[in-house]
């Protein structure tokens, strides 16, 4: 943690954005480089659901939609008609 030699402004809703998602013990500085840092990481999350039922249950939800998606797709096809 840093000393600020810098000052910005940002709108109220961008700051209580950042005290949102400010851990105990950061800065706002902190934070910023967290967020700058997690932006430009292509793997950041990767694995964040290890552990959790959440990825079996994001699979589960993600194959309803393709047979709901078929479903509909199967019913325009058979009310088309060709005349």
């Amino acid at each position: 943690m840093g000393t600020a030699n810098k000052q910005i402004r940002v709108s109220e809703s961008v700051k209580r954005e950042l005290e949102q998602r400010r851990h105990e013990g950061e800065s706002f500085n902190d934070v910023l480089e967290r967020l700058l840092d997690d932006d430009r990481d292509l793997l950041a999350g990767f694995g964040a659901f290890s552990g959790t039922d959440r990825a079996e249950a994001m699979r589960a939800v993600h194959e309803r939609g393709n047979q709901e998606s078929d479903s509909r797709v199967s019913a325009m096809t058979e009310a088309r008609t060709d005349e």
